[in-house]
């Protein structure tokens, strides 16, 4: 088993674990959490295709390493927009809950 192998399964692992927390988890913050370590999955994944490119005797191919950057951003900006839109739910509602009755107690 080589590295970028490892890599590659390291992503899928990633893809998986964050797939399975956006199904099972009710909470929004917990599902903003797992989205995250998908999207970390996939940027392992693009890292390790950059890499495997560059270790095969060929150069270095720039462009998945540019779609890399560029999606660490994006998904860094659309994090803080997820953030700010959960903050307002939680002002508005005085609950972070999606769920259409009150929560237990109320």
């Amino acid at each position: 088993m080589n590295v970028e192998t490892l890599f590659a399964l390291c992503a899928c692992a990633l893809v998986g674990i964050g797939l399975y927390g956006l199904i099972v988890q009710p909470h929004p913050l917990r599902k903003l959490v797992a989205f995250n370590i998908m999207g970390s999955g996939v940027f392992v994944l693009f890292g390790s295709l950059a890499k495997r490119g560059a270790a095969a005797g060929m150069a270095a191919d720039p462009v998945p390493q540019a779609l890399l950057i560029t999606a660490i951003v994006v998904a860094f900006a659309a994090t803080a927009v997820t953030v700010a839109v959960l903050l307002r739910l939680i002002e508005s509602t005085a609950t972070a809950s999606l769920a259409n009755e009150p929560p237990p107690g109320e």
